[in-house]
């Protein structure tokens, strides 16, 4: 009898398709998949993106060590990013660990197991990056950009539109590079169409992580035009001051991101923006983070994620001169978080009064918790929905705002959405 099998997924939404993954094929085997409490085999796939995932991955794997010194557990089996990093150093200082496996093919037509709630999904579109920034060490853990089949793509959005989904998350680590390994022309808005036309029954379909660089037109007013594509864009920028950007190898110039944002809310007027931000880049001057800031406060991003820059060997910024201390780091981090809880604050005011749809994801203490097109679960804020009906995950309901707090709206419920 093979034994039961149980895993724990670190880090990012592509890190959780991964482990779908691995989940199908082991029950596609034989094996029977368990909570990880119950298993007698325990699975845990990795994330070695910044210092803060490795060490959090390597507590995991210690506490699992532990359980296996108990008799609890079997064996275990260490998957993923710090695997595909570290697998010599890994295997020397953790002989506890049966095995070392790294880099999951995401080409798989078949997920019969789904780690997230059963109303929306993750779709992972391709695999690696196109891009060579300086201080990612993504390209040297999952290789070059690996486009997924189109034909396997729409084989699981029909999947999903069968279940009648409400979310559907389009992700990668950029999925405007999808197809430009394969030669597709054009890429993703090609298979946005197509997508699309397969997904009817689908409420929302979320696109994460748009490159500045490859943000068409084209694929703007897709974005614009499609009912069902939620108008939110999350678009990485991860600085602004252009010597700042050059160092990073972004390809773009203060000046070509301001044009971007200003066409992007010009195209679609009622966009929620999202962006990403590194303070603490190797050689950034005062100067340069003021200029950071005061590009945050002009700009007024609906969604803001701030990270500390993180040394990662491997990289090219690793040997940058000018590393920026920690202390200093810490302390831009927390201006930034503190003039972006303000602008959240202010962009959520003007919702007052306002009629939006809501996905309710769970009940919570009398009310209901859900999101709104301009929040991507897990990272976003939420919207806390009162209402005299009953709902259930997944339903769909007009809301009128009545009032904000500092990333989330409230609202009553007018009436459901079918």
């Amino acid at each position: 009898m093979k034994p039961r099998i149980g895993i724990l997924s670190l880090g990012c939404p592509r890190n959780l398709v991964d482990s779908e993954v691995i989940l199908s094929r082991l029950s596609g085997k034989g094996y029977k998949i368990v909570d990880i409490d119950k298993a007698q085999v325990a699975v845990v796939n990795t994330c070695a993106f910044i210092k803060e995932a490795k060490q959090e991955s390597i507590d995991v794997i210690l506490d699992l060590i532990d359980l296996k010194k108990q008799g609890k557990i079997k064996k275990l089996i260490v998957y993923g990013c710090l695997s595909q990093r570290y697998k010599d150093t890994l295997a020397r200082e953790l002989p506890e660990v049966d095995a070392f496996l790294g880099r999951v093919s995401p080409e798989s037509k078949v997920i019969e197991y789904s780690l997230t709630p059963s109303h929306y999904a993750y779709l992972k579109v391709c695999e690696g990056c196109i891009n060579q920034c300086s201080f990612c060490i993504i390209p040297k853990i999952k290789g070059k950009l690996v486009s997924l089949s189109v034909a396997s793509i729409l084989h699981k959005v029909e999947g999903f539109n069968r279940q009648g989904l409400s979310e559907l998350n389009i992700i990668g680590q950029d999925i405007t590079g999808f197809g430009l390994d394969r030669g597709l022309r054009p890429g993703l808005t090609g298979l946005l169409k197509k997508v699309v036309q397969k997904a009817r029954r689908i409420g929302w379909i979320r696109l994460l992580y748009l490159n500045p660089e490859r943000l068409s037109d084209e694929l703007l007013k897709i974005i614009r035009d499609e009912e069902k594509i939620c108008k939110y864009i999350d678009l990485p920028i991860q600085h602004i001051s252009s010597r700042i950007l050059r160092l990073m190898h972004r390809g773009a110039t203060r000046d070509k991101i301001l044009s971007i944002i200003d066409r992007v809310r010009k195209v679609i007027p009622d966009v929620g923006l999202r962006t990403s931000i590194i303070v603490g880049f190797p050689g950034e001057r005062e100067k340069d983070f003021k200029e950071l800031l005061r590009f945050i406060e002009d700009t007024k991003f609906e969604r803001l994620g701030a990270f500390r820059y993180s040394r990662e060997e491997g990289t090219k910024a690793y040997n940058l001169p000018q590393q920026v201390p920690e202390s200093v780091k810490s302390q831009r981090f927390n201006q930034v978080m503190s003039s972006q809880q303000a602008i959240s604050q202010e962009v959520n005011k003007k919702f007052i009064g306002k009629k939006i749809r809501v996905l309710i994801d769970a009940p919570s203490q009398g009310c209901y918790i859900g999101r709104s097109q301009f929040d991507a679960p897990e990272v976003d804020g939420v919207v806390y929905v009162h209402s005299k009906s009953k709902h259930h995950r997944g339903d769909f309901v007009n809301l009128r705002v009545t009032d904000t707090l500092e990333y989330d709206l409230v609202g009553e419920v007018e009436n459901e959405l079918s």
